[in-house]
């Protein structure tokens, strides 16, 4: 709250003095009545005028306390969710990948906005829950000392028994989180796979995810409630106004009985300690709303907290040409991603038990010369992706060096390295804009023309000339207006128009059916020309004619060479092209009676 403790403070500081007025008020009431006692001829103007001034003054403050500290809410929403994001912008994009995009935005939107009620709804309550008994208890103190101590032994009888409440309240109350957070979860996934889920299980399994999260959920608050029903509710009874004010009435009935109590002193005492003890009774809602805020304040922090990738300071070093070269790269994923941001949701990615006993890349290198085709092939898990993913500085290696045009990618700036790069990914992204828009990613200026010609290089102009507002038609939320095939050349289209010297595919033709695919793969031709060019591939027929494959094994290059001598080698390769040729012969089978 640094950035707006300023303006929270002075919210509390109003707060405190609407709480002085409402004491004040209080013993006003009191002098007044004595006034109109002793002398009920006599209207006393003087304190009925202070009366009404100090109770409308301590509403305004009341009001102006609560305005301020919105504001300050407001304030410290948009600078922590400026900050989050800045942060996450500079984040490693693998670490960004681990974390998931339901960890990430629910830190940003989810706990920025449970602070921002902390702040706006319960800063002046708290200054008012601390200012309020201590200002009564001076004036009581002033007043009568005996009666003071009595109103003061209830409240401190029913402290001592909320402290008996509250001793484990952290842990129940990170339970209580834990259990909603998993509900919330459930119903996500369930809604999300519902075409999955009727087509295969009917819910019972997604269902029963659900149900087995509420039942959890339900145990928690029973749990809860049962170990706190008779002291909460002794220690809520003790706190309440009737205690205070009863043994207030017998202390004081008794001493004014007997002559050594003042009438007016009396019932100031009685209004006072009966505002005492219900300025005390929010403290053990503010506690619950404490506890929960600072486990939001907890996961915010550990997002900022994530390590940035080492800052390289204007203008780096610039790449001589568009090769690149692994030089005896190793990685382990572990060392990399971290832990996730626990109770955010669950990280996007998630790897097997034993991944970190197994590198993802061993001493790995190559050299992909200018304008050249270097495939990247091997089993699932073999390290083609890591390889992609590294050029860019998703993460930084554990050893050895990645090299573009010469030069370490730790030594160039970020947009030094993204301008030498261009991506083509098997899971495409488009944003709920425009196509032409989604096409200029990365080229926000780029007129019309250039647009078009990027979209009939990439086979994707006359689709989206049939669409009915042809380049101005709306992609929607991530793409689904669109087939898979339309979003991977639109993808496509803005790589070309990006026109970077090297090109990242990562198996870009996977999910396609054989049309989409004739055009995916001339519009791959065309983004090809001229580029260094990585491409990932899992279909070898797809790369026959590259100038180098690579041959990727556990984590080790385990093979290099042109098609030919690989399958002369009848190694890796040569039974990954077996299994491929196999499959391709395969043919369903109808049985015939």
């Amino acid at each position: 709250m640094d950035p707006v403790r300023g303006g929270i403070r002075f919210a509390m500081a109003l707060a405190i003095g609407g709480s002085a007025l409402s004491v004040l008020s209080l013993a006003l009431v009191a002098f007044t009545l004595h006034a109109l006692l002793t002398t009920p001829h006599a209207w006393p103007w003087a304190l009925m005028t202070g009366l009404l001034a100090s109770t409308v003054g301590a509403f305004l403050l009341r009001q102006a306390a609560f305005r301020h500290s919105h504001y300050a809410a407001f304030r410290l929403e948009a600078i922590l969710r400026t900050r989050l994001a800045d942060h996450i912008a500079h984040l490693p994009l693998g670490r960004v990948q681990t974390l998931g995009a339901g960890q990430i935005a629910k830190v940003i939107h989810d706990d920025v906005k449970a602070l921002h009620v902390f702040v706006a709804d319960s800063t002046p309550m708290v200054a008012r829950a601390y200012a309020s008994p201590i200002i009564a208890t001076i004036v009581l103190f002033w007043l009568d000392l005996p009666l003071a101590l009595a109103a003061l032994a209830v409240p401190v009888m029913g402290f001592a028994i909320m402290a008996m409440v509250m001793r484990n309240s952290r842990e129940i109350s990170e339970r209580y989180n834990a259990a909603r957070e998993q509900v919330a979860a459930a119903v996500v996934e369930f809604v999300q796979a519902m075409p999955v889920v009727r087509t295969f299980d009917t819910g019972s399994t997604s269902f029963g995810r659900y149900q087995r999260a509420l039942l959890n959920y339900l145990k928690v608050l029973k749990d809860w409630y049962v170990s706190m029903r008779f002291s909460s509710r002794f220690s809520l009874a003790i706190l309440s106004t009737l205690p205070t004010l009863t043994v207030l009435l017998w202390i004081g009935g008794w001493k004014f009985a007997h002559d050594t109590q003042d009438f007016s002193t009396w019932i100031a005492a009685l209004l006072i300690g009966a505002g005492l003890a219900e300025a005390i009774l929010p403290m053990m809602s503010l506690h619950h709303l404490v506890q929960k805020t600072l486990i939001s304040v907890e996961r915010i922090q550990q997002i900022l907290a994530e390590p940035l990738l080492p800052e390289v300071p204007a203008p780096g070093q610039q790449p001589g040409d568009a090769s690149v070269v692994f030089e005896h790269v190793s990685f382990n994923y572990e060392k990399a991603e971290g832990p996730s941001v626990p109770g955010a949701g669950t990280p996007a990615d998630t790897r097997t038990a034993d991944r970190a006993d197994i590198p993802a890349l061993q001493d790995v290198s190559f050299t992909a010369a200018p304008g050249t085709i270097t495939a990247l092939v091997g089993p699932s898990g073999a390290g083609k992706s890591t390889v992609a993913r590294l050029i860019p500085r998703f993460w930084d290696v554990d050893a050895g060096r990645v090299r573009v045009g010469g030069t370490d990618v730790r030594d160039m700036t970020a947009d030094t390295l993204m301008q030498q790069v261009a991506f083509v990914f098997q899971d495409t992204f488009l944003f709920a804009t425009s196509i032409a828009d989604n096409i200029r990613l990365g080229c926000p200026d780029a007129p019309m023309d250039d647009v078009i010609a990027a979209a009939r290089a990439a086979q994707a102009h006359d689709f989206i000339s049939a669409l009915p507002r042809g380049y101005e038609t709306h992609a929607g939320e991530r793409g689904t207006f669109l087939s898979g095939g339309q979003r991977q050349r639109i993808t496509i289209a803005r790589a070309i128009l990006q026109n970077r010297p090297i090109l990242v595919l990562d198996e870009a033709t996977a999910f396609a059916d054989p049309e989409n695919e004739a055009a995916l793969v001339r519009a791959l031709s065309a983004l090809m020309h001229g580029k260094t060019v990585l491409m990932v591939a899992h279909r070898l027929a797809t790369i026959q004619n590259a100038d180098q494959i690579l041959v990727f094994d556990q984590g080790r290059l385990a093979e290099q060479g042109r098609h030919d001598e690989l399958l002369q080698r009848h190694g890796v390769y040569a039974r990954l092209w077996q299994s491929g040729q196999d499959a391709g012969q395969w043919s369903l089978q109808i049985p015939v009676d």
